[in-house]
């Protein structure tokens, strides 16, 4: 019986796998429960009684995928001291995450609010609330900074996580789509030159 639950386990954990760089490379949308059978020599009923319905697949992807994006990005990053240190452990993760080769320099975030921007439903309301999730993550970093006086104390911490968001978001155009090799430095400077702006001024 244990073999057969391990057994289990693996077929499923294959599943969301193959799913999610199936939706990473084609989109939420080109998920099926058929095609996962096919890539996987499954039957569909096999996938099915593992995953349950496509919905249920595209939920597993969501919850796989923001857990491969914490353990990227934020899990590192917190070994680093709090304050202005953590926040570009932060963004250097996430902008060296965002320019890996294929499915795994896909952000579903990104590409899933462009592909689900003008839709209402479940899937549109779990991908917003993981982009709401990771911002929040990121203003309390923005705020450790302030607290650690590395950053200005007057800033807006929503502001400041809206143009780390749109740098991001910029990256992954330039590497994703425009293709260019330079992206993560770009980001990485436009990130460094908000900062110039935001550090307290020197006594």
């Amino acid at each position: 019986m244990e073999a057969k639950t391990e057994r289990s386990e693996l077929t499923q954990t294959a599943i969301v796998d193959v799913a999610l760089e199936m939706a990473a490379l084609e989109g939420l949308e080109s998920l099926s429960i058929g095609e996962i059978a096919k890539r996987l020599n499954l039957s569909k009923s096999g996938v099915f009684s593992r995953i349950g319905s496509r919905e249920a697949l595209q939920k597993a992807v969501l919850d796989e995928f923001d857990r491969r994006f914490q353990q990227d990005i934020l899990v590192p990053a917190l070994r680093e001291p709090r304050g202005l240190p953590r926040l570009d452990a932060i963004m250097r993760a996430w902008l060296a995450r965002a320019c890996q080769p294929g499915h795994r320099g896909s952000c579903l975030y990104v590409a899933g609010a462009f592909e689900f921007d003008d839709r209402e439903g479940p899937l549109r309301d779990m991908l917003l609330s993981g982009v709401k999730r990771w911002r929040q993550v990121l203003r309390r970093s923005v705020l450790q900074a302030v607290e650690c006086g590395h950053l200005q104390e007057d800033l807006d911490p929503e502001q400041l996580v809206f143009d780390l968001d749109a740098v991001f978001t910029a990256v992954v155009r330039e590497t994703r789509f425009l293709r260019n090799p330079l992206a993560a430095e770009r980001g990485w400077t436009a990130y460094q030159r908000l900062m110039q702006g935001l550090r307290p001024p020197r006594t």
